[in-house]
């Protein structure tokens, strides 16, 4: 749940981490942009087997004045990445530092043992001051065989080889993990670091880990049997409550998972809402996964995209729904980012919440791409970058803007899921200001972007150049009503890479 052939990465080299540690981004554009957005990486791998130069999926963590964003860097076409990059900013997003994880993949450096790596999800251990990138590591047979953790002990900036959180055995088929840590000193767990992702290769099957030593090593939990699930993003409350907000595996319902013993056992799967969506034109790779982010009373806040206040499903708002204990949720509610009916489509969210804020006064920020017109195919969508918030906890919204935009789908990677950005982007809160982290797609002349072809690609990853601060509450969705019916079961588990 993100503009140009004429604007090339300053550095293209395969060269040690250690020398782009030297180099701060600082590019900021403003074409086409309503929000000024700077350039925070881009992918330097040129083999010939994935799209380059290409960048999707990015993940953020934030703490303090310091954010952390994570991303696949050299898509593959059937699944996962050359390598994952990293981009650290340690004054609230004015300033960022960037690399590539070492040990993960062939084409990192050091080399590791893995063909490919992806899903990038990053935390931070405020007990034992480590940061954490969690990815997963594929074979060549695009099987996922090892959950795996990069530690950084230095603020972001420099990351040691992975640790293996799980490896996968038999018939084990790893997919969609997450990663979250305990980090409220009066938690009787703090320090605890959870991770989560499904297995594939047993009809998805719910996994969750646990760390008490800063990442160095995992224990699995105990869960339910027979719970098939994808696409968590598990969040810890102050006191010590994990609370996972997860898709079924068949992406049709999105319930959530709950442990009160520090990561030991879990209970559910306790319901949230069926999911309705309508799928995204211009064969984009766009699905109905969550964006889940947590306040600093403990309230859970969960966003994805849905057309069931839409009458006859012809596009997707974004919608949410919230609980203060992870078993029973508010009715499902639309972010009002169009009027009903307007023929926008909205897709791909990234929803953050100021940790300093909570209740009828919490702080959201969401991130999302958008098609203005729903009709549209793959040579004419336009796809967009935008943004809303709200300073009362979602009961009101202020007016959307459009961060960037737009782009065509034929600039991005073709994967066998379709035109890609990522399966989700992220926005964190830092200095009081949201910061979403996005993948932006733009024409190189006289090319389309294509397999192989280390030329004819240009998809870095950008945040907006400056925090964007939460608006002013004018609109609001709670009165809209629910007229799209539901979807019937899908009859496949679904995975995704």
């Amino acid at each position: 749940m993100s503009i140009t052939s004429r604007f090339r990465w300053l550095t293209r080299t395969l060269g040690a981490v250690g020398l782009s540690l030297l180099f701060v981004l600082s590019s900021t554009i403003l074409a086409f942009a309503n929000v000024a957005i700077t350039q925070i990486s881009s992918d330097p791998y040129t083999n010939t087997t994935s799209y380059h130069a290409t960048q999707v999926e990015p993940d953020t963590y934030s703490s303090g004045s310091t954010i952390v964003s994570a991303f696949q860097s050299g898509r593959f076409q059937d699944g996962g990445a050359s390598n994952v990059g990293w981009a650290t900013s340690a004054n609230s997003g004015t300033n960022w530092t960037h690399g590539f994880l070492p040990g993960t993949t062939v084409f990192a450096t050091p080399a590791g043992p893995y063909a490919r790596v992806t899903d990038p999800s990053v935390a931070f251990d405020a007990k034992h001051r480590v940061w954490m990138t969690e990815t997963l590591g594929l074979n060549a047979s695009l099987v996922g065989v090892a959950v795996i953790v990069n530690r950084s002990t230095n603020g972001g900036t420099v990351w040691g080889n992975p640790v293996t959180v799980s490896a996968a055995t038999g018939r084990q088929n790893y997919d969609k993990n997450w990663i979250v840590c305990d980090d409220t000193a009066s938690s009787p767990h703090y320090g605890n670091c959870y991770a989560q992702w499904d297995d594939f290769g047993h009809n998805n099957q719910l996994h969750m880990a646990t760390s008490s030593d800063g990442g160095l090593t995992w224990t699995q939990a105990s869960v339910p049997k027979h719970s098939t699930v994808i696409g968590g993003q598990p969040l810890v409350q102050p006191n010590g409550t994990v609370i996972v907000p997860i898709d079924n595996g068949f992406e049709t319902a999105i319930e959530s998972f709950v442990s009160t013993n520090g990561g030991a056992s879990y209970s559910g799967p306790f319901s949230i809402s069926n999911i309705t969506f309508h799928t995204a034109a211009g064969n984009l790779r766009s699905g109905p996964l969550p964006s889940a982010e947590i306040d600093a009373a403990g309230k859970v806040y969960v966003v994805w995209q849905d057309c069931r206040f839409e009458s006859g499903c012809p596009a997707n708002d974004l919608v949410m729904s919230t609980s203060t204990n992870g078993t029973t949720w508010s009715a499902v509610t639309r972010v009002p980012i169009d009027v009903v009916g307007s023929g926008a489509d909205h897709f791909i969210p990234g929803l953050a919440v100021d940790k300093s804020t909570s209740g009828a006064t919490a702080h959201l920020g969401l991130t999302y791409y958008f098609y203005p017109n729903t009709n549209c195919t793959t040579s004419t969508c336009q796809l967009d970058v935008g943004f809303i918030s709200s300073t009362n906890g979602g009961s009101n919204w202020g007016t959307a803007t459009m961060i960037t935009g737009p782009m065509t789908l034929t600039s991005l990677p073709l994967t066998s899921q379709g035109y890609m950005v990522g399966d989700y982007i992220s926005t964190s809160f830092s200095g009081g200001t949201a910061h979403g982290v996005f993948e932006v797609g733009f024409v190189v002349t006289g090319k389309t972007c294509t397999l192989g072809d280390v030329t004819s690609c240009n998809e870095p990853t950008y945040t907006n150049a400056s925090g964007l601060a939460a608006g002013s509450v004018t609109h609001t969705g709670r009165g809209d009503h629910v007229v799209a019916s539901n979807q019937p079961a899908a009859p496949f588990m679904h995975t995704s890479r």
